[in-house]
């Protein structure tokens, strides 16, 4: 069946998957883009180490949580990792998440999918966040699975980093020095060897 033509017919897209990131990585993070022209088009965040990530996944101690708003009610949070913080959010658009949210304790661990986003404020700075998707409470045994997972996969990133298109374009972007987020990467496997 062919998909082409705009004659009320829905298009299909393929759910990206969540690229799994530590925050000294992501915080770093300042080039967002759209795949496409059109309003369906994916909008990406490029990380440093060279992949474009629609989606992340991330795990820490949920350090901080506060609901704001009354009419439009949503909340924030703020995920530790073993590298830093990263700044997540859920309103109105993001019901499951923001209950999610709701009913976790501080000082929990908790699991986030979530879309990243790049923000510049009025005065300059950029300010980078998780508009979550679902954020669960987890146990110890998986947030050091996640760390490990994590690591694999930005070593993996920083071994191609410079040998794909994506890669290229970050570092002429960044001039990211591969080797700071290598040294981040063993500082975070450290930390969970207990």
């Amino acid at each position: 069946m062919s998909t082409s033509g705009n004659n009320g017919q829905a298009r299909t897209y393929m759910r990206e998957p969540a690229r799994r990131v530590f925050a000294t990585e992501f915080r770093e993070s300042r080039l967002q883009f759209k795949a496409g022209d059109d309003e369906f088009s994916p909008s990406y965040v490029m990380l440093p180490t060279g992949e474009r990530s629609n989606r992340i996944f991330i795990c820490g101690i949920m350090t901080q949580k506060e609901k704001k708003g009354d009419q439009n009610m949503f909340y924030t949070a703020r995920i530790r990792d073993p590298t830093g913080l990263f700044f997540i959010n859920a309103g109105g658009y993001q019901p499951e998440a923001m209950q999610q949210i709701s009913q976790i304790e501080e000082k929990a661990y908790v699991a986030v999918v979530g879309k990243p986003t790049v923000r510049e404020t009025p005065d300059g700075s950029v300010f980078v966040s998780v508009r979550a998707e679902s954020v669960t409470e987890i146990d110890l045994e998986t947030y050091k699975c996640w760390v490990d997972d994590t690591a694999e996969q930005t070593l993996n990133r920083l071994d191609a980093f410079g040998s794909t298109d994506d890669s290229i374009n970050a570092k002429e972007f960044y001039s990211t020095n591969p080797e700071v987020f290598r040294t981040a990467v063993f500082d975070a496997l450290k930390q969970i060897e207990i």
